[in-house]
């Protein structure tokens, strides 16, 4: 038996398993399951420090004070109040008062108060992981009334979009604030959401069980259980929607969704999303210190065909860093063509001769990586390239990519989505300067470019059509110094069974399902 059937058939032979439990769970009336097959693992559920797919589950769990709310064909997009009710801003910009939801109760049964806000928050900065940055304007936290919370800042920001997302911006309780990464990471949670942490199996799956009394509405026929399994193979994946076994999936191969499409049993949801694939390359390490070679690279890149053929013509060219319905998106950003003759002349004025080898990595659970990677590697044949694709599960690929740049990949490939619907979020994650690799896996940096994404990050509260031009200033120099490959902005593709209802996609979550809106 080959490794990719042996992991099959133990998949589902543990599936096989956990379905027994639930469904006599079922049998002892807990209610109904809504089972999701995720491609990739949920490496850390600490509501101050996740910055991964660890959201999707989180998302259910916990709570923040805003929800983003995108833009429809008759709906400009807006920020709804969540364990919030509203918020003023001070004339100046320095000062929001957020007044909290009443009644609101963490899963230890504790009040939510401008106490516990502060107290998260405060948690989130002191231990400065995951997306803390974007509580850096704030300088101090009054609480002047139980449900009263006072947020001072160095500089105008719009807080509401910031309490909005979708890491770093969880509310948890009181008595989990002097926790350390390892309690949360063992199944413990601190939430007010839906749902609480029953049974968390690292690398296999998270399994949550509905909260009685929940402060929200409850559609009648919720869901009682949410089973996160996580399912790396798309062929297991799609046997399981088609099956019944899970209730919703996503990165399944683009050429399958004609066939899903066909089911009268499945929905197949197409929507934009805010999500950019792109191939970060490696600065450190030669001949990809060189401009010329990076530009090279980008000039090889069969974009048309990577589209045509990785997502059946669904994708569209990304225009650099920060795609399309978002603000700062560069529409006529100078992005490069297909050009193998561009490619091999600068390759030529850079004294490259053919033999050399890159190393890209990419995760096992991306189909449309693969795709690319495959494309692009007979394109750098043509050119004496070899490009040694290499998969690996996201955690591997990340921690490969934090070490030392000098024996970590040539090629980066991955994709991000907003921790909060603004260009900042892209520019200063992955393209800002860095004194330890987190997300900047190319390990770019730019004095002047760091300066423009700084100072466009201090004008987005007063001044946002100067602060766009400065984020696209930033974009340009990025391009022109061809810091990544932008591949292609992909639309989202979520897989649903047609009898659950309330499914709304969110693309400023990426591929996060609020469960608590489903029935059947």
């Amino acid at each position: 038996m080959n490794r990719r059937n042996f992991l099959k058939t133990t998949a589902l032979a543990a599936l096989a398993a956990a379905g027994t439990r639930w469904n006599l769970a079922m049998a002892q009336g807990t209610g109904s399951i809504f089972t999701l097959a995720c491609p990739t693992s949920f490496p850390d559920l600490d509501p101050a420090t996740s910055f991964s797919n660890d959201g999707a589950v989180l998302a259910n769990v916990y709570e923040g004070l805003a929800r983003y709310i995108p833009a429809t064909d008759t709906a400009e997009a807006k920020i709804e109040p969540l364990l919030a009710t509203g918020w003023e801003v001070s004339e100046d910009g320095l000062a929001w008062t957020f007044t909290l939801r009443d009644g609101v109760k963490f899963h230890d049964g504790s009040p939510l108060t401008s106490e516990a806000v502060k107290g998260s928050i405060e948690r989130t900065k002191k231990i400065g992981g995951g997306a803390s940055f974007i509580w850096g304007p704030v300088t101090s936290i009054e609480t002047p009334e139980p449900l009263k919370v006072v947020f001072k800042l160095s500089e105008p920001q719009p807080l509401d979009l910031i309490a909005s997302a979708g890491f770093a911006a969880w509310i948890h309780a009181p008595s989990a604030l002097d926790k350390d990464n390892a309690w949360f990471n063992a199944g413990n949670d601190a939430g007010t959401g839906p749902f609480r942490i029953s049974r968390y199996e690292p690398g296999q799956r998270a399994v949550l069980e509905r909260v009685e009394g929940y402060w929200g509405e409850v559609p009648e026929g919720a869901f009682q259980t949410v089973a996160f399994e996580i399912v790396e193979d798309a062929t297991l994946a799609h046997n399981m929607i088609e099956s019944g076994q899970a209730d919703w999936t996503y990165s399944l191969p683009y050429e399958n969704l004609e066939a899903l499409k066909s089911n009268p049993d499945l929905n197949v949801v197409v929507n934009p999303s805010f999500e950019t694939l792109f191939g970060l390359y490696n600065v450190k390490r030669a001949p990809l210190d060189k401009v010329k070679v990076r530009q090279a690279l980008s000039l090889a890149f069969p974009y048309d065909d990577v589209i045509a053929a990785g997502t059946s013509g669904f994708g569209t060219r990304a225009k650099g860093v920060v795609p399309a319905g978002i603000w700062g998106h560069d529409a006529e950003a100078p992005v490069p063509k297909t050009d193998l003759e561009a490619a091999k002349a600068l390759l030529a004025e850079e004294g490259i001769e053919p033999g050399l080898e890159l190393t890209m990595t990419y995760s096992t659970s991306q189909a449309l990586e693969a795709v690319a990677g495959e494309l692009w590697k007979a394109n750098l044949e043509t050119l004496g390239i070899t490009l040694t694709l290499q998969p690996m599960a996201w955690e591997a690929q990340w921690q490969l990519g934090k070490s030392n740049p000098e024996a970590a990949q040539d090629i980066f490939v991955m994709f991000w989505w907003p921790t909060f619907v603004t260009p900042y979020d892209f520019l200063f994650n992955l393209f800002h300067s860095e004194e330890k690799p987190n997300f900047n896996l190319g390990y770019y940096s730019n004095a002047d470019v760091d300066a423009k994404i700084d100072e466009a990050a201090k004008l987005s509260g007063t001044d946002r059509a100067r602060a766009e031009a400065l984020f696209i200033e930033a974009q340009r120099k990025i391009i022109e110094d061809a810091a990544a490959v932008f591949m292609l902005d992909q639309p989202n593709v979520h897989v649903i069974r047609a009898d659950v209802k309330g499914y709304a996609d969110n693309p400023a979550y990426g591929h996060v399902n609020f469960v608590n809106e489903l029935s059947r």
